[in-house]
């Protein structure tokens, strides 16, 4: 009996020595500081919510995601990597004549690319490609043209760029693919002045008015680099492209926009605390950001409520600070739209962003519109004072009409068959080169009327009756985004 309870006694021994010593080894866990891990650890991605919820440090996403601000430490690291998809705007430095496919063509970066908060590949920096495709001509396009006394008719002309060469000095190689829209000659458009009024004299309303300036500074510095042809060369081309045969060219200054097919990879940095901080801090008001759209809109199938986005393509720093990092996205909405009409009546477009999506997943409320965008010459496009977009009609629409009208005038006033300028006047209203051999070989004055009034009638209908223009901004338009300037327009009347 009494070995019995000794054994027993034994075995209750050990069972409490184990049970201590198990709650010896747990306490330590539960009474580390912060809930971090003891092991060092550079940037941590977020967790889903399924899993330990304890504040984990997230870089390079937003600081006040981190609610322990002295857990950033020096082991956290910000990646400088321009990603794939990044569209790089280049514009060509000189005019090029299309020979053949594998032509060298080069250019110079017009607009910075930004990783993060660096520069990486500044302005200026020399681009190298070369020409990879040209597109054939169907038969019948030959013969319409033909008809108009057009028998070279403009290919399309596919381009890759493959090197950049670094102001210092270092050959980067890269792989793009030109997005579908580009190869015209860019302007920069800015939006119109509010009207005169009291609240337009604050400082807000003047430092969006000397943001949109710069930007065009900007714009028109970028471009001083490439080699516009003198006035007698632009008369030459003139007349050469004139010729029923005459050459093709792309022009000096045409702009292209390349997407990278593989990310530039930059290396990393660490964040700062400072550089924590500083993202903390709201957009000042009157801020404007310079961001590329990553929804396509078009007047003529965009629809009220569709979604819209833009990426920032630049940082925004007040001063040497780091308010914004660069690949931060908006969110928005289309609030207004008109596609173009008949009559030469043009498309209307009007949307705004109420949302910025920060890298680290951060969704902060703003009222952003849109304070500039480029757009090619040829669109006459033209921005309202709240960024409402709107298609215009060129001036020369008149001059050319005009000239149709002359020329059917002429064609009818001769005297009888005799009258050869008469009826060659006809021809060249209907079907320049041709209408005016046809006129002169048939010898007939209601033959050289109808070929003028077929001109005239067409030029009549082209401008003045038929659909007018529709506002189209391609994936990855360059735009000048006003934060917190105004408020966001109400939707207004469409123009009649």
């Amino acid at each position: 009996m009494a070995l019995t309870r000794a054994v027993c006694s034994l075995l209750l021994a050990c069972v409490c020595a184990g049970w201590a010593s198990g709650q010896d080894a747990t306490a330590p866990l539960a009474s580390r500081p912060g809930g971090q891990d003891a092991t060092p650890s550079s940037v941590v991605p977020s967790r889903p919510a399924s899993q330990d919820t304890t504040p984990t440090p997230v870089a390079p996403s937003r600081p006040n995601a981190v609610e322990n601000q002295g857990a950033i430490t020096a082991q956290e690291t910000i990646p400088r990597i321009v990603p794939e998809g990044m569209a790089i705007q280049i514009a060509l430095d000189e005019e090029v004549r299309i020979r053949k496919i594998g032509q060298p063509i080069s250019g110079h970066v017009v607009e910075p690319v930004w990783a993060f908060d660096k520069l990486v590949v500044p302005v200026g920096t020399k681009v190298t490609g070369e020409i990879t495709k040209i597109e054939g001509i169907s038969t019948g396009e030959r013969a319409l043209n033909a008809l108009n006394a057009e028998f070279s008719p403009a290919h399309k002309i596919d381009v890759e760029f493959t090197e950049f060469v670094l102001p210092d000095g270092k050959h980067l190689p890269v792989r793009t693919r030109v997005t579908p829209g580009p190869g015209q000659v860019i302007q920069f458009v800015t939006a119109k002045d509010p009207d005169k009024t009291k609240d337009a004299k604050d400082a807000a309303a003047e430092k969006a008015k000397e943001a949109k300036a710069e930007a065009k500074r900007e714009w028109n510095s970028a471009m001083e680099q490439v080699k516009q042809p003198g006035k007698l060369r632009k008369v030459e081309r003139y007349a050469i492209s004139q010729l029923p045969v005459h050459p093709q060219y792309i022009d000096a200054g045409t702009v292209y926009l390349a997407e990278l097919r593989q990310p530039l990879d930059f290396g990393t940095e660490a964040l700062s605390p400072q550089l924590a901080e500083s993202l903390r801090s709201p957009p000042p008001d009157g801020a404007f950001v310079r961001a590329r759209l990553v929804t396509a809109l078009n007047s003529a199938t965009s629809q009220k409520g569709d979604e819209v986005e833009a990426m920032l393509s630049r940082p925004l720093l007040d001063g040497e600070r780091l308010i914004l990092p660069q690949g931060a996205i908006l969110k928005g909405s289309v609030i207004q739209v008109q596609p173009a009409r008949y009559m030469s009546r043009n498309g209307q477009l009007r949307f705004v962003f109420h949302d910025l999506v920060l890298p680290g997943g951060l969704d902060e409320k703003v009222s952003a519109v849109l304070g500039g965008v480029q757009s090619a010459k040829s669109d006459n496009l033209k921005l309202d004072s709240e960024g409402g977009a709107q298609a215009t009609s060129p001036k020369t629409r008149y001059l050319q009409t005009g000239i149709a009208l002359g020329l059917a005038a002429v064609s009818a006033a001769g005297d009888g068959d005799a009258d050869v300028l008469n009826k060659s006047a006809g021809g060249a209203g209907g079907f320049k080169l041709v209408g005016i051999v046809v006129g002169l070989v048939a010898r007939s004055q209601p033959l050289g009327i109808a070929m003028g009034a077929l001109g005239a009638g067409r030029s009549v209908y082209i401008h003045f009756v038929a659909r007018g223009r529709d506002v189209v901004f391609p994936e990855n338009t360059a735009m000048e985004i006003g934060i917190g300037v105004r408020t966001a327009p109400s939707e207004k009347p469409p123009q009649q």
